[in-house]
């Protein structure tokens, strides 16, 4: 089996020859982060979407609940992109963006514009495990969508979440992860993983997302292992679900996030103003 991995992945390098020449010669990462990725995610988020688009429905549909006492939702998404999580947030919600990458904001205004219903407060340019421009406990939800995957620390993104978040508010994610290691999925994500990851900017389709998950401690986990259909990817097996923090008043935390259709569980995993940017 290693073998076979071995020589799949050298075919595969050798069809991206060029793009691990020009990385070699320092050309590829930028032209990849200014130019590519940012194209390739806007394009890709769309596909995403119409086919996470019922169980992103399904995970976001009790946001409102998280609400302050005030009446307000602080909202705090990690790795924004192009924003394609906008059209699911509730009316009104206050949302402050981050990624640390600049160059999705054409992107990012495009969704902005179709999505006014939304207060856009901020844009911070900062990496998932250091929010340090954001006050601990100052947001009632943090929302991270395909980013765990190419964060440096997942560890260190999940403790920076739990920080920003106020007692009782939630981390809401929807992570592609690595298949189960007797199926043919695992074995496709082991032939493209270099590849992929020098490509899609540090994108690991090896990740164990929802052991970093088990790890943190958050109150209560609720996830759920899903497929999503994105034939000819290796991308298609998905955790989601949410974490509340833990809350002194336990009781009156909302009812937990369920799916009410799930694919490909696997028991075997189971245990509207233009925001700021600041640089």
């Amino acid at each position: 089996m290693e073998a076979s991995i071995l020589f799949f992945r050298a075919c595969l390098a050798l069809l991206a020859l060029p793009i691990y020449l020009l990385s070699f010669l320092g050309i590829w990462q930028p032209f990849c982060k200014k130019v590519f990725f940012p194209f390739f995610l806007e394009h890709f988020s769309a596909i995403h979407e119409k086919k996470a688009k019922k169980q992103k429905q399904e995970l976001f549909r009790n946001l409102p609940d998280f609400r302050s006492p005030s009446g307000e939702l602080k909202l705090l998404e990690i790795g924004t992109g192009c924003g394609a999580n906008f059209q699911f947030y509730p009316p009104g919600c206050k949302v402050t963006c981050t990624d640390i990458n600049p160059n999705f904001q054409q992107g990012l205004l495009r969704s902005m514009n179709k999505n006014q219903h939304v207060h856009y407060e901020r844009f911070l340019v900062a990496a998932g495990e250091d929010l340090h421009q954001v006050p601990s406990g100052s947001v009632d939800v943090v929302v991270g969508t395909l980013v765990l995957c190419s964060v440096h620390d997942v560890n260190g993104t999940l403790k920076e979440a739990l920080r920003v978040l106020r007692p009782g508010g939630a981390f809401y994610f929807l992570e592609h992860v690595v298949a189960d290691r007797s199926s043919w999925k695992y074995f496709w994500q082991q032939i493209c993983y270099p590849t992929w990851k020098l490509v899609f900017d540090g994108c690991c389709l090896t990740r164990e997302i929802w052991k970093n998950l088990e790890q943190a401690n958050f109150s209560e986990l609720n996830l759920h292992h899903l497929s999503i259909a994105l034939p000819w990817t290796p991308i298609q097996p998905h955790i989601v679900g949410l974490d509340p923090r833990p809350s002194p008043h336990a009781l009156s935390q909302p009812v937990p996030f369920s799916l009410t259709e799930r694919a490909d569980t696997n028991p075997s995993h189971l245990t509207s103003a233009q925001p700021k940017v600041l640089y």
